[in-house]
């Protein structure tokens, strides 16, 4: 990981598309379409590649930064952007929102980077969330 203070919008995007290494893997497997940087409350910086695998196993390029974080001891993430392979910024699927929510439901603060770079808080992608009413 790299500590960068006030990293802006395009310089997360450039380490997220950096993250980008499409490799094949056995059984029509691929990984490495989609890089994620994610910019922790500290200001750490965590990166994940994306695994497709057959039989639906494998796991989004969020969870892998996600799961980098987590590894160095934080859960809350200020910043988070997702790229494929083609240069496109990626809205988080559904899982990877509901994914950060229950790594830290702070994680609802995270701004989002969204396509011509918009960025907006997750809680926004997420309205009725069901831990508001457990």
């Amino acid at each position: 990981f790299q500590e960068i203070l006030n990293m802006t919008k395009i310089e997360l995007y450039t380490i997220a598309k950096n993250t980008i290494q499409h490799l094949t893997l056995e059984h029509d497997g691929e990984c490495g379409q989609v890089g994620c940087a994610l910019e922790s409350e500290s200001g750490n910086i965590y990166t994940g590649i994306n695994i497709d695998l057959t039989c639906n196993l494998g796991f989004c390029a969020e969870q892998a930064a996600i799961a980098d974080m987590l590894k160095h001891g934080e859960m809350k993430i200020k910043r988070l952007i997702a790229v494929y392979k083609n240069g496109n910024i990626l809205p988080p699927c559904g899982r990877c929102r509901e994914f950060m929510i229950q790594v830290n439901k702070d994680n609802l603060n995270t701004l989002i980077i969204l396509p011509d770079f918009k960025e907006i808080p997750l809680k926004e992608l997420l309205p009725e969330l069901w831990i508001d009413h457990e």
